[in-house]
């Protein structure tokens, strides 16, 4: 058993980084101030794209996002069952209809194939998810987005620092959602960002994150007091304190990345020729950025093994129900046996502890147990 819990994720803050949040705690700035912009260009920058827009958090930056691509009542989005609900909720907000697509049986990520199937006239965008940090197929979505006019909202709330075809992901979409929740590749307590190369929609996220106002060209007539309400618009702003905790975070996210990856190299090979388990696959030509291991339990052990590690002190979770298994998408009509590929996956899937702060010793304890109980329930 392991003394401390081991959690399946966790932040990791240092002295740095709460001497830059004191900093800007004793500045005039808290809520909207220069950190923001900062922070926005940092991210930007890394990424490789033209524009960010930061939020409160990330389920905020896709509903932004969602309005931005003008979805609305009558539109349809296909997105992947197996994510947080937020992928989908945010079509929801605009009055969309949500479409799942089957998931791929390798990359767990939205089955391209499945896509194609799903398009209709009333189609007006893809979500497509970077599922665990491995980036989705963005070539082939993009040329099937082309095709069909359609815009390409990329959820990588899990894959700041990954690569795809040798690129940062954040430049493939039309728009890319990252989240900085804690657990994440980089944590600004709570928040989002949406960064693009469209100008349009730079303009519009930025609109809908602040209330619908803008100062306007009759500003210098009127005063400089004078603003508009130019569209209904939300209060989604990031504080000055979150956005200067990102950028200390952003000066070491490369190490955080690497020891992701030697985590999962470290579980790859522990696992890889093990009967009852099944590693996770990579695409070829994309680098994840491991915001999560996920490992396939063959035999129908999920429960008790899940239940036996937790009694030992380690903290392994499942990611994630089926989104159109919640009652609200029940209630809508979504039905079981929707996306059969996802449904079987999701019940031998487990997650376990992956995180900058982990121990060589973690790690031999969580390995072990594992081989143990798999043995066992086999």
């Amino acid at each position: 058993m392991s003394k401390d819990f081991i959690s399946y994720g966790r932040q990791s803050i240092d002295e740095e980084d709460i001497q830059t949040v004191i900093e800007t705690l004793r500045s005039p700035f808290l809520t909207q101030g220069p950190k923001i912009q900062e922070f926005e260009q940092a991210i930007a920058n890394y990424v490789g794209a033209q524009y960010a827009v930061a939020f409160c958090n990330g389920t905020a930056a896709l509903h932004a996002a969602c309005y931005a691509a003008g979805i609305g009542e009558g539109d349809e989005v296909i997105t992947s069952p197996i994510t947080f609900a937020a992928s989908a909720n945010c079509v929801r907000y605009m009055g969309g209809t949500v479409v799942f697509a089957d998931i791929d049986a390798h990359t767990y990520n939205i089955d391209p194939v499945e896509i194609r199937k799903k398009i209709t006239p009333n189609t007006k965008a893809i979500i497509p998810v970077d599922f665990t940090g491995q980036p989705a197929e963005m070539d082939t979505i993009m040329e099937i987005a082309h095709a069909h006019n359609l815009v390409v909202i990329e959820d990588g709330a899990h894959s700041l620092g990954a690569e795809y075809k040798g690129e940062k992901v954040g430049t493939q979409a039309d728009m890319t959602m990252f989240s900085f929740h804690p657990v994440k590749p980089i944590t600004t307590a709570e928040g989002g960002i949406i960064v693009t190369n469209n100008e349009d929609y730079y303009r519009k996220l930025q609109l809908f994150r602040s209330h619908g106002i803008e100062q306007t060209k009759y500003s210098a007539e009127q005063g400089d007091w004078y603003y508009e309400m130019t569209d209904l618009g939300y209060n989604y702003r990031m504080t000055d304190l979150q956005a200067a905790l990102g950028l200390s975070q952003m000066t070491k996210i490369d190490t955080f990345i690497q020891h992701r990856r030697e985590i999962a190299a470290f579980y790859n090979e522990a696992f890889q020729n093990m009967d009852g388990i099944v590693v996770p696959y990579q695409l070829q030509e994309t680098n994840s950025g491991w915001h999560l291991y996920m490992i396939q339990l063959e035999k129908g052990s999920r429960k008790q093994i899940f239940e036996q590690m937790r009694a030992l002190n380690i903290g392994v979770h499942v990611h994630y129900i089926p989104v159109y298994w919640h009652p609200y998408y029940r209630q809508l009509g979504y039905d079981r046996g929707l996306c059969p590929i996802a449904e079987k996956w999701y019940e031998n899937a487990l997650t376990l502890p992956i995180h900058p702060t982990m121990k060589t010793e973690d790690l031999a304890i969580i390995v072990s147990n594992i081989k143990e109980l798999v043995k066992e329930f086999n």
